[in-house]
Parts: C-alpha cells; sequence; structure tokens
C-alpha cells in the first residue's frame, strides 16, 4: 500500500521505532531511520532494511532536542526522496522521581524529547505534505497521554500534550489530506523491560513469568505485553488508504489499562 511512498521515523535505531521502520517498509516505503547508537549497528540495521525489503533506506543522526537538526533532516528527506509522506513520532525519555525531588535539566530534556521534537518535526513536514494533499503524522504517545502514574510528572505532561497536539494538527490539516493519530501503548517487551524483568526475577527468586505478571498487574488487566511488531502494524494501518478518515484519534493499545 505504502509503495513509492517515504516515512521517516524518529528514535528508530532500536525498540518500537525499529520495528515501527521495518514494519513501513515491510509495506514499501522508503525509510528514513533516525537515532543515536553504535553506528556499525546503526549501518547494519539501515542496509537490512534495503536488503530485507528492496526500499531505500537513510539515517539521519539528528539530535531531536534540536529544533535546527529536526528540520534539517526533515529537508534533507524531501530532497533525497523526493517527499516525506508518514511521519512518525517516536523518539522519547523518561526519567522517574517525585515532583519535589524532580531535576529541572531532566524536566526541560523529557519535554524536548518527548513533546516539542515533534512539535517541531510537525512544523517543518506538513507544508509539503500540503502542498501534495497527502500525508500521515502518527505521534506514538503512551497510556501516560491519557492517565498518569505517579513520579512521572514530565513524562505524563509530555504524553499528555503530545495527544492534544495530535487533535490540533487533525482538525487545521482535516482537509489537506493528512490525518494525524496517536497510538498509546501500554507496557511495551523491548530489551530493556526484559532485563527489568529478569533482574527482578533474580533478586526475588521468583520465575521470570511470575515478575512479568506482577510486573504488568500493576497497570493493565490483561497479562500480555505489547510486542513492537504490534505497534508497528498499527501504524502501517494509520498510514493507509483504509485510514484516510481516522483522525485526532488516540489508539491505546495497552492491554486494557486505561478501561479501568
Amino acid at each position: 500500500m505504502l509503495k513509492g511512498k517515504t516515512a521517516l521515523v524518529t528514535g528508530s535505531t532500536s525498540g518500537i521505532g525499529l520495528a515501527t521502520a521495518r514494519a513501513l517498509a515491510a509495506d514499501g516505503a522508503n525509510i528514513m531511520i533516525n537515532g543515536f547508537g553504535d553506528k556499525a549497528a546503526i549501518e547494519k540495521e539501515r542496509a537490512g532494511l534495503e536488503k530485507e525489503f528492496g526500499i531505500k533506506a537513510r539515517y539521519s543522526p539528528a539530535d531531536m532536542s534540536k529544533p535546527g537538526e529536526i528540520a534539517e533532516m526533515i529537508a534533507t528527506t524531501e530532497k533525497e526522496f523526493g517527499a516525506l509522506d508518514v511521519l512518525v513520532n517516536n523518539a522519547g525519555i523518561q526519567h522517574v522521581a517525585n515532583i519535589e525531588d524532580f531535576p529541572v535539566e531532566k524536566w526541560d530534556a523529557v519535554i524536548a524529547i518527548n513533546l516539542s521534537s515533534s512539535f517541531h518535526a510537525i512544523r517543518a513536514a506538513i507544508p509539503g505534505m500540503k502542498k501534495r494533499k497527502w500525508g500521515r503524522i502518527i505521534n506514538i504517545a503512551s497510556a501516560h497521554g491519557l492517565v498518569a502514574s505517579a513520579q512521572k510528572v514530565a513524562y505524563v505532561a509530555a504524553k499528555h500534550g503530545l495527544v492534544g497536539m495530535t487533535k490540533v494538527v487533525a482538525i487545521e490539516a482535516a482537509n489537506d489530506g493528512i490525518t494525524c493519530n496517536a497510538i498509546c501503548p501500554g507496557w511495551v517487551l523491548t530489551s530493556l523491560v526484559q532485563k527489568q524483568i529478569d533482574d527482578r526475577a533474580k533478586a526475588s527468586g521468583k520465575s521470570v513469568r511470575e515478575e512479568e505478571i506482577a510486573l504488568l498487574s500493576e497497570k493493565q488487566p490483561m497479562h500480555s505485553f505489547t510486542k513492537p511488531d504490534g505497534i508497528g502494524a498499527l501504524a502501517v494501518f494509520l498510514a493507509s488508504d483504509a485510514a484516510s478518515t481516522i483522525t485526532g484519534s488516540a489508539y491505546s493499545i495497552d492491554g486494557g489499562w486505561v478501561a479501568q
């Protein structure tokens, strides 16, 4: 469905972002990946996308805390591929502390990466989308874009802001062939989460599965993790023509977290 289109996925050198980039590439889209990490590993992923899916893939090292680098990445994508059709704002960081102990610099960093970077990317990308009368903007928010948890003031504020931004963009671009939606995952089984579970099991002497259930049960009725591939598949659907009138929506993929 996306053959001939170009997608940019921020924070896509690992985890949810990489899974989403792979899903879009599997559907035929050329890909601009972005993020930090080992240069050799990133190049391996980039080349692997081209070889496996027969598309063109490029890499931008743009720092998502720097508006100028974000704008340059958008411009480079449009120059390299001729257009930017699908923008997936995925880059994110986390810090956990009570609000009175929350470092100001950590607040600023989380807001910059998790919220402001999406504004800067959308602001730079939407003129070209409006000109071509076609675009898909997908913001990777969180269950924390809809509900709150203690000790995550910056993350929750940023993700709530991202859901609100999604609605504004959807309204403004409603008749320009552009949709804007948010995906709100709950617990996602990434390598970092798996390490957390393994460490808990080692410390408690319980099985990994017991610790999985304990962790999931803190928030979700369903004792199953969302997989990055599932988020990628939802992004592909939202980028498709079948979703052409779906806009301004926040899609929960969270094992029932926000249904409670």
